[in-house]
């Protein structure tokens, strides 16, 4: 997780989405960093990892609960940030959730 962690232990929950871009910014890039600002300021949100090449994108971010999950999907401002994904952003994606068992690291 990135400097917005917030420690907790497992269980808690993890969405996955990865994606191919589109050519060009076309906005992209202001509304990824507005979409990381909001989300972190949602009920239970525990951090946000997120890394791009030339090919693949991938965010994971990080979640107390699946309602959390439900909320951040059906926030206002997040449905136009995704209708703008399919419309403009995204060759492809796809988002799998997960429940985090255990972590550890080094």
């Amino acid at each position: 997780m990135n400097s917005n962690e917030k420690k907790t232990q497992p269980p808690y929950y993890s969405v996955i989405f990865t994606s191919q871009r589109t050519e060009g910014d076309n906005g992209y890039g202001k509304m990824a960093q507005a979409m990381e600002e909001l989300a972190s300021k949602q009920q239970g949100f525990l951090g946000i990892e997120s890394a791009r090449d030339n090919e693949l994108g991938i965010t994971v971010s990080y979640w107390e609960s699946l309602d959390d999950i439900k909320r951040w999907k059906e926030n206002s401002a997040h449905k136009v940030a995704q209708e703008k994904g399919k419309k403009e952003w995204y060759k492809n994606y796809n988002v799998r959730i997960c429940k985090v068992e255990r972590d550890y690291s080094f």
